[in-house]
């Protein structure tokens, strides 16, 4: 049977995969299995709840408020705000767990539920097990004083911006930023932190109507901003997803600045300023051969892990680390967040700026990318492709043909359908036939 946990919670088609029994039953599980600290204590449960600007994340978090409520568990209902901003809230606020709806860069028709312990720290995949084997349990049902109260989380998003700005070294006046908030949760917060830091301020992309969240926007659609970037003449460019826990970024000429990039810059700053813990990074198999070398060069080491931040995450716990993150610009930053933060990541991105009165083209110039070909294989059976012994040959004989000047990524996706087949090489023709000869074998080994 399929793991009902993916990537980053539970995601997928909102009324379908998605629906209001599904997080009703899950908040029950979660109140019995990250609840139960708090009932050996002798207390009732505090969870807070939170969700981005979709049309189902109306219903959906209702259900999960229901489901929590009715297990006994106190809900501070945080309404929309970003996944960075409830993890944050749920440390802040000393509760003994979270939930987040979101399906974050997603389309508007999908919506996903994620989970945070105590702490604000995603779950490790052992806790998520037992969350769904506590959907086969009977449901606690507590009556009269018991049951949970519901209430508005009033101060919510007062309390992050405050934390946010309280994060900069250095003011942001004489900065000229776009923001392009997804049509997602950033919209209300990312612009005001922005202007509070002093920064000079143009927005798009920060008119949620509940369907239209990443749709032509954000940080999956980078033309829109690197347009308005040059005809604003703004400095640089932030972007951020849904759920506004990525940020990528545009140079004052309209060029990206992806998530390795931003690592690069902030991990040369906090070296610089001895902030880097261990002299080292946290990046995913993902990240582009590029970063390795530049790190290399100037003697930072990096841990690889798994692709998705809570991986990283782990990563960072685990050896103390203080800075790791994805390609897709999820940055954690773990002296001051549990979690990729978009607008964290843009704040110190803007501040590093300042700092060195260096533009952020000359920032990203410390970092080579390598040409990297990314092919999405649909239609597969994603299982299979991890075992196929002919599968492996080819991948095998790939990377004989790259050596040392590239490498080859082949993994199912933990959030979509799909098999992705990476391939980096010092020229890009010879990433792009390899990839594509890769591709080809996959569909023809797995297909459905």
């Amino acid at each position: 049977m399929r793991r009902l946990f993916g990537t980053d919670g539970v995601r997928g088609l909102a009324g379908i995969d998605v629906t209001a029994d599904l997080a009703l039953g899950l908040a029950q599980a979660a109140a019995r299995v990250l609840g139960r600290p708090a009932r050996e204590d002798s207390r009732r449960p505090v969870a807070v709840v939170a969700r981005d600007p979709r049309v189902s994340g109306e219903f959906i978090s209702a259900a999960v408020c229901a489901g929590l409520a009715s297990a006994g568990v106190d809900v501070l209902d945080a309404g929309v705000i970003p996944t960075p901003a409830a993890a944050f809230l749920v440390a802040d606020a000393g509760a003994d767990f979270g939930v987040m709806v979101s399906a974050s860069h997603n389309p508007a028709p999908d919506n996903g539920i994620k989970f945070f312990a105590r702490g604000g720290v995603k779950l490790p995949d052992d806790v998520e097990d037992s969350i769904e084997a506590a959907l086969a349990e009977p449901k606690l049902s507590p009556t009269g004083r018991e049951v949970g109260r519901i209430r508005r989380f009033a101060d919510a998003e007062d309390r992050y911006v405050v934390h946010l700005l309280g994060t900069l070294t250095e003011r942001l006046d004489g900065v000229h930023v776009v923001l392009d908030c997804a049509n997602g949760a950033a919209a209300g917060i990312s612009p005001d932190v922005f202007r509070d830091a002093g920064a000079t301020v143009t927005v798009i992309g920060n008119d949620p109507d509940g369907f239209n969240i990443n749709d032509g926007v954000g940080s999956t659609h980078l033309d829109l901003i690197a347009a308005a970037v040059r005809e604003h003449g703004a400095d640089l460019g932030v972007a951020h997803d849904g759920d506004a826990d990525r940020c990528l970024a545009v140079d004052h000429e309209g060029n990206v600045i992806d998530g390795d990039r931003i690592m690069a810059i902030l991990a040369l700053s906090m070296s610089e300023r001895g902030l880097l813990k261990e002299h080292t990074l946290v990046a995913t198999v993902m990240s582009n051969l590029g970063l390795r070398v530049a790190m290399a060069d100037r003697g930072i080491a990096i841990v690889e892990t798994g692709v998705g931040d809570r991986y990283v995450l782990e990563a960072i716990n685990e050896g103390s680390y203080s800075l790791g993150g994805e390609q897709s610009g999820h940055i954690i930053m773990s002296e001051h967040a549990t979690t990729g933060d978009g607008i964290l990541t843009g704040l110190q991105l803007a501040a590093e700026m300042v700092r060195t009165g260096r533009t952020l083209k000359e920032l990203a110039s410390v970092m080579t990318v390598y040409p990297q070909i990314l092919v999405n294989v649909r239609g597969v059976d994603r299982s299979r492709a991890a075992t196929d012994s002919v599968i492996a040959q080819a991948v095998n004989q790939a990377e004989l043909v790259l050596g040392e000047t590239g490498r080859v990524l082949l993994r199912p996706s933990g959030t979509e359908p799909v098999v992705r087949v990476m391939v980096e090489a010092a020229e890009h023709s010879v990433a792009e036939q390899l990839a594509n000869d890769l591709a080809d074998v996959v569909r023809a080994r797995t297909a459905l």
